[in-house]
């Protein structure tokens, strides 16, 4: 046969990974050798080979096989020859839609070779059943792959293909992951900026300004495989950033299945809940602390965004408004002077009616808090017995109240989940039975929904605060040891705010004697709300300390 014709004649080969397994039958050498000698004893010219190495049959946004559709469209495509049919795709309803369709609209010829295909000749009506076969080909190969990578994910080996930037596989082991120096030391840098009041998109610009490689850049000057670098060379985004701050493996741990995709079919990623994760602790070395991981959590749960003007306070993200519990934004202006800088509750400035402003100025903010802090530590080094004690005897108290006071609300909340269930049901029943219209309906399921999603956030959120604060907590201990490594506070650091201040909570002013009064609470990582006593207090205490211990001396020598 002689086919004469100046349209091209793709000779189309693809080979999955799951393929290779397979051996050499369906090796991309095999798929050409077999192709060109087709082409060549049926008269088939103009001929060009197609490759898709590496590329399941589910997806179809394959390269090679996307420029062959690209040329069809543009009338240049003749014919499109394949080894066997599975080589075209082995999703039956795209391949089904392209053989009976899309095939025909663009006036290609298709043949599979050994399946004895040929579009010229007609349909064969057992075509569907093949295409199904092959698509279950794929399905069970899935399932395979996907039961042999959870056998590997529960028994601690890292499902990563790539270890994260900061990391490289050891060459003596690749199961292992040792420090990237180079690269770790820019993943501290990023957390250290972070700590200091930064959020991820000021990192990514300090980092573009100081023409740091991006992570994909550094990896393909290492030599190895990344995908496609930045389209600005050089420019880091904020969602890297962001990602690099939530990666607990930095602090030396394995996390496995954070995502999973949808189907064999559609490969979408999915991100699973952290309930799902499972998480191996201490598995390589870490290039974060944890004590600093838990400081950039807490600050990113609390995040907060630079003003228009670019400016952050070091306290942003920490200030809240005693009365309705709203954080307090951070406000300025460009030509304010750092003394004309602000805080005001969010709550208040959306809607003037839900609360007062709580106004109060960054400067203040910061004379008390270094007063606060100076007291705090002279205490904790001076009377170090005392302050634990006190400390405890606070935990005790304060841990019955806040602990029955959870469990109220969480009561509270479970129960109207509950009558939401009800009222959902019912205005169901209604819209069924006609008593109620679909507009009606509609608006209504919206305000329901809205409300028992809010309600049920807030009781995982109360669940989760219950059981942490049953768990028994070293927090007194490791801050004491802290707080021994500092000598004294000249003034105020984002580090210093960000390792010892958990939250700040902000009271509405009032005046005395003409006076404007205001008060705040500050509350420190791992010991909470700390009350200093006055000088001539401390001394009582400690005499009733000295007389405490006497007692329990002689009570041990009776």
């Amino acid at each position: 046969m002689n086919i004469k014709s100046d349209k091209i004649t793709a000779l189309y080969c693809r080979l999955s990974r799951d393929d290779e397994l397979q051996g050499e039958s369906n090796s991309i050498t095999n798929q050409k050798s077999i192709l060109e000698k087709y082409a060549k004893e049926n008269g088939f010219r103009n001929t060009r080979v197609f490759v898709d190495d590496g590329w399941s049959g589910t997806n179809f946004a394959r390269p090679a096989f996307t420029e062959i559709m690209e040329l069809a469209e543009a009338g240049m495509i003749g014919t499109l020859i394949v080894k066997d049919h599975s080589r075209l795709g082995r999703n039956r309803l795209v391949v089904g839609q392209l053989l009976e369709e899309e095939f025909d609209r663009l006036g290609v010829r298709y043949i599979a070779i050994l399946d004895n295909i040929d579009t010229a000749q007609g349909l064969s009506d057992f075509l569907p059943v093949q295409d199904w076969f092959n698509e279950m080909h794929a399905k069970n190969t899935s399932q395979k792959v996907r039961e042999v990578f959870k056998h590997k994910g529960e028994s601690g080996i890292p499902l990563a293909t790539k270890p994260p930037y900061g990391y490289m596989k050891n060459p003596e082991n690749p199961k292992e992951w040792i420090i990237d120096e180079p690269a770790a030391e820019v993943v501290r840098r990023i957390f250290d900026l972070c700590i200091k009041g930064y959020g991820p998109t000021q990192i990514a610009d300090i980092l573009t300004n100081d023409k740091v490689p991006t992570p994909t850049e550094y990896w393909i000057n290492q030599g190895l495989k990344a995908g496609n670098p930045p389209a600005i060379p050089g420019r880091w985004v904020q969602t890297c950033v962001a990602d690099m701050l939530e990666r607990q493996e930095y602090v030396g741990d394995t996390v496995n299945f954070r995502s999973t995709r949808k189907s064999f079919k559609n490969k979408a990623k999915v991100i699973r809940p952290e309930e799902e994760w499972m998480i191996f602790e201490n598995t390589h070395p870490a290039i974060i602390d944890r004590e600093t991981f838990a400081i950039v959590k807490e600050l990113r749960n609390n995040k907060c965004r630079p003003t228009r003007e670019g400016k952050v306070s070091i306290f942003s993200g920490l200030l809240f408004c005693k009365d309705c519990g709203s954080k307090m934004y951070f406000c300025t202006a460009k030509n304010f002077k750092k003394e004309q800088n602000w805080f005001t509750c969010s709550k208040a400035r959306k809607n003037k009616g839900l609360c007062t402003g709580h106004f109060i100025r960054e400067v203040f903010l910061e004379k008390a808090v270094l007063e606060s802090m100076r007291r705090v530590f002279w205490f904790a080094r001076c009377y170090e017995d005392l302050f634990v004690k006190q400390l405890q005897e606070k935990s005790v108290q304060e841990a019955k109240k806040e602990l029955a006071r959870k469990k109220r609300e969480l009561e509270k909340t479970e129960k109207r989940i509950a009558e939401l269930d009800k009222l959902f049901m019912r205005i169901y029943e209604d819209n069924v039975s006609g008593k109620l219209s679909d507009d009606h309906f509609s608006k209504m399921s919206i305000i329901y929904e809205d409300e028992q999603k809010e309600k049920k956030a807030l009781a995982e959120r109360l669940h989760a605060e219950l059981d942490k604060d049953k768990e028994q907590n070293d927090g007194i201990e490791k801050f004491i040891t802290k707080v021994k490594a500092i000598t004294d506070i000249q003034e105020l650091t984002p580090e210093i705010v960000r390792e010892f201040i958990s939250r700040i909570d902000v009271y509405a002013p009032y005046r005395e004697n003409k006076q404007r009064h205001q008060r705040i609470d500050i509350y420190y990582h791992g010991v909470g709300y700390v009350f200093i006593p006055e000088p001539e207090e401390v001394e009582e205490m400690f005499q009733e300390h000295l007389r405490d211990r006497k007692d329990n001396i002689k009570v041990k020598t009776a």
